[in-house]
């Protein structure tokens, strides 16, 4: 590995660090109030751009690859958790409208 592979994992485990507590909070605020959707999916473009650049690199190392496909699973989750929420959210103005 060489200075360059360990500088990418290295800032991949750092943003991937946080991504496990954000769907955990994500999952318990029951709501998109402070969130931003296209935050979520700029992220997740950006974690998609990454695995493509890794696979079309000459040659990648696997064990990189499997950092952002982590973290793009753990956006993926924040996203999906975000879609619960704005449900959530509508359910409840319908509620409080009636």
């Amino acid at each position: 590995m060489n200075i360059s592979d360990f500088c990418e994992i290295l800032m991949l485990c750092m943003f991937g660090a946080s991504w496990p507590f954000n769907v955990v909070k994500s999952y318990k605020a029951r709501t998109t109030e402070g969130r931003s959707l296209l935050f979520l999916l700029l992220i997740l473009g950006g974690y998609i751009c990454g695995i493509i650049a890794k696979l079309n690199a000459p040659s990648y190392k696997w064990y990189v690859l499997a950092f952002y496909i982590f973290n793009l699973t753990a956006v993926s989750a924040d996203l999906l958790l975000y879609r619960r929420n704005a449900i959530l959210d509508k359910q409840r103005k319908s509620v409080v409208a009636a």
